[in-house]
């Protein structure tokens, strides 16, 4: 891709660099939190390939929101580690571009699979009988395709307007990455169509998605005080809740940064911090912690291969 003349070599990323105390203990924090995202995300993956059992369309959509964690933590996370670790806090232009373009799609790509999975919820709730019918796997890969093809083409016409911003020769940023906004202010000429394609492309992401989940959350919480027992009840709202709990969590710090006045720097930057390390590390944690479905499917696995293990054993010693 060719950068135009008006972009410089590198960018410097202040980050949180008016912090200098709190640098060091972010670093470890980041860290942490991105490992434990690797192997939270991950597992979750390779579990539901594994596990013939979690082969349907929730743990289908929700192997994908995995791979947007990953995708948005391995975008982010790299290049903030290298920047909170050392003096240097430089980014050559084409990672700049890179991250625009990667966070952009991931995020719009992630505002339209938690409203797909949300229809999930309210097709299981709401029409039980019909779910397989419905939520066939060819169904749920179109459902799936169309998140992330939708937030493509979104993504790119955003960097490539980008691209095309006017800096003259301005190259810092007060952020820990290069987010669209950020590279807007920077720009000393007209930014109008920059902003007028921000605004038209934050409704469908952060105005329209986040209403559909709300209607269907309105129709489920509907059948759900319908339903005769309290067990049914208490295990609708179940299977519900942690997918409400992700969705407040990333729609809200969404809703904030983008469909509010500028904000300050520092408030961007922690807010952004919280959507681009806190969820991703959460949501497993979030998916799994009460879900007795995966419970049991760990168990079968470890259970396997603690069998092959012990097979192994008894292999390895000699006959009497």
């Amino acid at each position: 891709m060719e950068i135009n003349a008006s972009f410089p070599n590198t960018f410097i990323l202040l980050g949180f660099s008016e912090f200098p105390w709190l640098e060091r203990p972010l670093f470890a924090v980041v860290l942490v939190c991105y490992l434990l995202t690797l192997v939270g995300n991950s597992s979750i993956i390779l579990l539901s390939l594994l596990d013939p059992r979690l082969q349907m369309p929730m743990y289908f959509f929700l192997d994908n929101l995995s791979l947007l964690d990953l995708c948005i933590s391995c975008t982010v996370l790299p290049q903030l580690l290298v920047n909170l670790w050392g003096p240097d806090k430089t980014i050559a232009a084409w990672g700049c571009i890179t991250q625009v373009y990667l966070f952009s799609w991931t995020g719009c790509t992630e505002c339209i699979l938690l409203t797909m999975m949300a229809v999930d919820r309210y097709v299981a709730i709401c029409r039980p009988l019909q779910y397989t019918l419905i939520m066939r796997p060819w169904v749920c890969a179109q459902m799936a395709a169309a998140s992330w093809l939708s937030a493509l083409a979104t993504s790119l016409l955003h960097a490539t307007l980008t691209i095309q911003l006017p800096l003259c020769g301005q190259h810092t940023l007060d952020h820990f990455f290069c987010e669209i906004p950020v590279l807007i202010k920077l720009a000393c000429g007209d930014t109008t169509a920059n902003e007028l394609a921000l605004a038209l492309g934050a409704i469908p992401f952060v105005m329209v998605a986040p209403l559909l989940v709300l209607i269907s959350y309105i129709f489920i919480s509907r059948a759900v005080l319908k339903l005769p027992s309290a067990e049914g009840r208490h295990k609708a709202l179940s299977t519900c809740s942690s997918h409400l709990l992700v969705v407040t969590m990333f729609f809200g710090p969404s809703i904030y940064m983008y469909l509010q006045p500028p904000a300050k720097s520092t408030q961007a930057k922690f807010m952004s911090f919280f959507y681009c390390i806190i969820t991703p590390v959460l949501n497993p944690l979030i998916y799994t912690l009460r879900n007795k479905d995966v419970e049991t499917a760990w168990k079968r696995i470890l259970q396997s291969l603690g069998q092959v293990k012990s097979w192994k054993v008894r292999r390895s010693l000699p006959v009497s």
